[in-house]
């Protein structure tokens, strides 16, 4: 990423007070952006926003619970009255879960998590969306792997990323000829500590990470590479080979796919 392509961009990121919404503050901050930092833990957010500042970067922080449409509203109001534009929108916010659909004892973890995944991107995109267009601005979606192929233990985080890339595919068609971007990055096992804070069969957070971490991307490559596609305007980018080759044998050999996917969740991959 060359640092010119943030320099003085006004950049939202959602989920921004730990893992990778925190890296891509930090490299942001290194490139120049003016930055405004979103999620719900205003202790958490706001050393998120001092760690920036340590970094010279401009930064508010805005708790918000992206779930909810009128804090969604909230947040892009402050971005534009403090810094008086948006060019970059970074729809980070997620939750996960770890167990199988037929273990669930609360369903209404399926609303938390659709109301985080899917229509937190939703509800942020649609307030920016007309600032973003006055700034021919870049919208940015961090999904999963999962959002291309069904995962075992992660039917509602699946479901729900299947959803976010169905929403930006379709949207980056609609803006077109409106000069906004659409990105959609999909990770696979990221060292962050997004399994602890995952649903379990309960509806309540584990508090433990059954995904090793030797297995998983570092968060800050995770982040360098979200912000070298944003950068340069990318469609999409699945991050891993393997991801990709697997999306391809997917189209020939189906069940293999489906049983590979089972057997990384099982060893912990």
């Amino acid at each position: 990423m060359r640092q010119s392509e943030f320099r003085g961009n006004v950049v939202v990121i959602t989920g921004a007070s730990a893992g990778i919404g925190l890296e891509v503050a930090r490299q942001l901050s290194q490139a120049g952006a003016k930055l405004v930092l979103a999620a719900r833990d205003p202790a958490l957010l706001e050393s998120a926003a001092e760690a920036c500042r340590e970094l010279e970067a401009e930064v508010i922080a805005v708790p918000t619970d992206v779930g909810d449409s009128e804090q969604c509203r909230r947040l892009i109001e402050q971005t534009v009255e403090t810094f008086g534009r948006l060019d970059t929108l970074i729809n980070n916010a997620g939750i996960s879960m770890h167990a199988r659909f037929d273990q669930l004892s609360d369903v209404h973890a399926v609303d938390r998590i659709t109301r985080i995944n899917y229509f937190g991107s939703v509800y942020c995109t649609w307030y920016a969306l007309p600032h973003l267009k006055r700034s021919r601005g870049r919208i940015v979606g961090v999904s999963s792997i999962t959002g291309k192929n069904g995962v075992p233990t992660r039917t509602l985080y699946a479901a729900t990323k299947h959803a976010m890339a169905g929403f930006f595919d379709s949207l980056r068609i609609e803006l077109k000829d409106e000069g906004v971007t659409v990105t959609m990055l999909y990770p696979g096992f990221v060292a962050t500590d997004i399994a602890e804070r995952a649903l379990g069969p309960d509806g309540q957070p584990l508090g433990t990470r059954p995904v090793r971490k030797e297995f998983a991307m570092p968060a800050a490559e995770c982040a360098r590479q979200i912000i070298a596609a944003a950068g340069e305007r990318k469609r999409e980018v699945i991050m891993r080979r393997r991801a990709r080759l697997g999306l391809i044998a997917r189209i020939f050999f189906p069940e293999k796919v489906d049983e590979m996917a089972r057997r990384a969740i099982e060893q912990g991959r």
